[in-house]
């Protein structure tokens, strides 16, 4: 057998060839540090697979293409950082809306505003959740190191093509210019979805066809013509102002995530069987609790880690389970606090829940954690 391929790749080269695996062939974006290296190597990747590439005017046109990309029948992807982020969201709700399989990177820095380019952050989780207004489906998986980025960006594909609805892949600065070693997956050691297309003939063909919580979605050019709007439409997608068929739609889309959440989740458990402290955290800051994990274990003290690959739909069951099992969860974040409210709000007062927020720039790093969990010990 021949040798698989094994290299040295940055974070953000690994979202690339994850991509790339996924069948992504369509890319439009704008670059902004520290995510311009997702652009750059697809610039020169994509058309030597025979897709396409374009750097549009400002980071609303990125997404905005994207969705053309995606509608046109073309796995599509942007990427940016906080303030493009901030740029995206009226188009993240229009495709939300519209149905619109779709990924969004978001490589994270420090904010609010232009804040600081170079440096890592955690602050676009609610972002994620909530910046677009309204109610709508929301997934988005959290990455910590080089090899998960490429994974976690063909999951990313496989969860918008499935769900028909954006899908983000949120990690922070620290592991997007992080370089790591991984090894290429040969095609088809990764499980790859595409969308569901129309079978029936044109004149029958309804792209929001609420007999079906996913509709199949024909792409343009294809011989189905239909109509895409971010009004609240009808099955056939013109707008409507019939309430029952607002309710309908508007709880339909959400439900298509919420009703197979218990697949989308993904968690890393380390230590947690015997734990009585648990530290719930992503990203580069899951990577210091599982040092601080092993350290302290080393001490005969004991520590677990629950890391989710999912952080929407929020890991509510594994959370909640936790909370009846240890005395304290400790959920070190790099903003002053996002994910430690949701923490919250599954334990139940099951346990004492305590922040470890830095917004200065730099990594929380493991004695940072020793710290805070020791006290429950």
């Amino acid at each position: 057998m021949a040798q698989k391929k094994k290299r040295l790749l940055q974070g953000n080269e690994a979202c690339v060839e994850g991509a790339l695996y996924a069948g992504c062939r369509f890319y439009s974006g704008y670059p902004i540090t520290p995510s311009t290296e997702v652009a750059e190597g697809m610039s020169v990747r994509l058309p030597k697979v025979g897709g396409k590439f374009i750097q549009m005017e400002d980071e609303i046109g990125g997404i905005a293409a994207a969705i053309g990309g995606s509608l046109a029948g073309l796995k599509s992807m942007t990427a940016t950082s906080g303030p493009g982020f901030s740029l995206k969201q009226e188009c993240i709700g229009y495709a939300c809306i519209a149905e619109v399989p779709l990924v969004i990177v978001d490589v994270m820095r420090g904010g609010p505003a232009t804040g600081y380019p170079t440096g890592p952050s955690q602050s676009d989780i609610m972002a994620a959740k909530w910046g677009t207004h309204g109610d709508h489906p929301v997934i988005a998986v959290t990455p910590s190191s080089v090899p998960e980025i490429l994974t976690e960006t063909v999951r990313a594909f496989n969860l918008a093509e499935k769900y028909r609805t954006p899908v983000m892949v949120l990690y922070d600065e620290i592991v997007g210019h992080m370089r790591e070693p991984l090894t290429i997956p040969e095609p088809g050691e990764l499980e790859v979805v595409d969308r569901e297309k129309a079978t029936c003939k044109p004149e029958e063909y309804f792209p929001y066809d609420d007999r079906h919580l996913v509709a199949p979605l024909a792409p343009f050019g294809s011989g189905y013509r239909f109509h895409v709007t971010g009004l609240n439409h009808k099955q056939d997608g013109f707008p409507t102002n019939d309430p029952k068929v607002i309710d309908r739609n508007n709880r339909r889309i959400i439900e298509k995530v919420e009703t197979d959440k218990e697949r989308i989740w993904k968690n890393e458990e380390t230590a947690l069987d015997d734990a009585e402290v648990a530290i719930f955290t992503i990203g580069s800051t899951a990577r210091s609790a599982r040092f601080a994990v092993n350290e302290l274990r080393k001490s005969g003290l004991k520590v677990g880690l629950l890391r989710p690959l999912t952080i929407w739909p929020f890991p509510d069951a594994a959370v909640a389970e936790l909370s009846k099992r240890v005395n304290a969860i400790v959920v070190p974040e790099l903003n002053l606090g996002q994910m430690v409210h949701e923490v919250e709000r599954c334990a139940r007062g099951n346990c004492e829940v305590e922040a470890l927020t830095r917004v200065d720039g730099e990594p929380i790093t493991p004695a940072q954690i020793m710290h805070a969990v020791r006290k429950y010990l």
